[in-house]
């Protein structure tokens, strides 16, 4: 007698994000699955402010219990269809559990096809890594060129940061092994990959005698923000523009207040100043960098919340981000 009931063909740790397009031009949530101890959750999607007609869908990327014990595996796989906006946050930092062995890892794998006209905004809350714990996630982006003229490419706007562990515990960078890689590909219509960006962050103690800590200057947090496509051009163009103005060694030092107060600043240069003084107060350390297309943002301050501070009012200031995919993108910044 054959068997009534559907066998599950689900694998521990496998999660399905497909954001179609539906007649006649309706983004929808065609499928969000996931098992154990992945966990996905989709509010009710929004409307941009600047252009009624764009929706906006959000998914909540969470672990039960709030991070990976060690050997657990998660694998998403994420398809965005064009015109297509989508938003992954986190409800929280991934917390990553003490494994008993260097060999016993806890791994994460995203992949991402977007399509395009489509547009990922991914700012999650930064993973938190656990004294003795072991973790490698790789996150692997596929923007698909489109065959169409009219059509422009995908956009991406995508942060990937960790920090020292819990403070109130005493831990400060004690985690075994901490590897993150991430890659940018374009898709040509005949299907061949190109490689466009690849950033590998690796922190590994057996690599360090003295250990993590003494390699990271007192810096809390660090991380990497990475924008690609049309959407995010000109938030791209104003972090360059940020990042040149920076002072340099030898350079005139505006907030030193040592130059007479009757020269004429304009607005933006005040509110450089302003923006410069909070990153020396929080003592923000960045810098930025323009690859085939891509603009690359490394950071990292002796707080949290310093690094947290300084990349929300970034991204507020050049409004970018709130105006195509609305305030929901920040909530992890603020």
């Amino acid at each position: 007698m054959s068997n009534p009931f559907l066998t599950a063909t689900s694998i521990p740790g496998h999660g399905i994000i497909h954001l179609a397009l539906l007649p006649p031009s309706t983004p929808r949530l065609k499928t969000t699955s996931y098992q154990y101890p992945l966990k996905l959750i989709s509010p009710a999607p929004v409307r941009t402010e600047d252009e009624a007609r764009h929706l906006v869908h959000t998914v909540y990327l969470l672990t039960y219990g709030g991070g990976l014990v060690a050997g657990d595996t998660i694998d998403l796989t994420v398809t965005l269809e064009p015109t297509t906006r989508l938003i992954l946050l986190t409800q929280g930092s991934t917390k990553l559990f003490k494994s008993p062995s260097p060999h016993v890892l806890s791994k994460q794998c995203m992949a991402v096809t977007v399509a395009p006209d489509s547009a990922l905004c991914y700012l999650p809350d930064p993973v938190q890594p656990f004294e003795h714990s072991c973790f490698e996630q790789s996150q692997t982006y596929n923007i698909t060129v489109p065959a169409v003229d009219s059509q422009g490419t995908g956009s991406l706007c995508v942060l990937d940061w960790v920090c020292n562990g819990r403070q109130a515990n005493g831990e400060n960078w004690s985690f075994l092994r901490y590897g993150s890689r991430n890659e940018v590909h374009l898709v040509m219509p005949d299907q061949k990959r190109k490689l466009l960006l690849r950033d590998n962050v690796l922190l590994d103690r057996n690599d360090v005698p003295n250990g993590i800590a003494g390699r990271m200057h007192e810096l809390a947090v660090f991380g990497t923000l990475i924008l690609f496509g049309p959407m995010f051009h000109s938030l791209g163009q104003f972090i360059m523009a940020e990042f040149k103005a920076l002072s340099r060694i030898g350079g005139r030092k505006w907030d030193s207040g040592s130059e007479s107060g009757d020269e004429e600043v304009d607005a933006a240069t005040v509110r450089r100043i302003k923006g410069q003084r909070q990153e020396s107060v929080d003592g923000v350390l960045w810098s930025a960098a323009r690859i085939r297309g891509c603009v690359v943002v490394k950071f990292g301050a002796p707080e949290l919340e310093g690094g947290r501070r300084w990349l929300h009012s970034l991204l507020v200031e050049e409004g970018t981000v709130v105006r195509e995919m609305g305030e929901r993108a920040l909530l992890s910044l603020r």
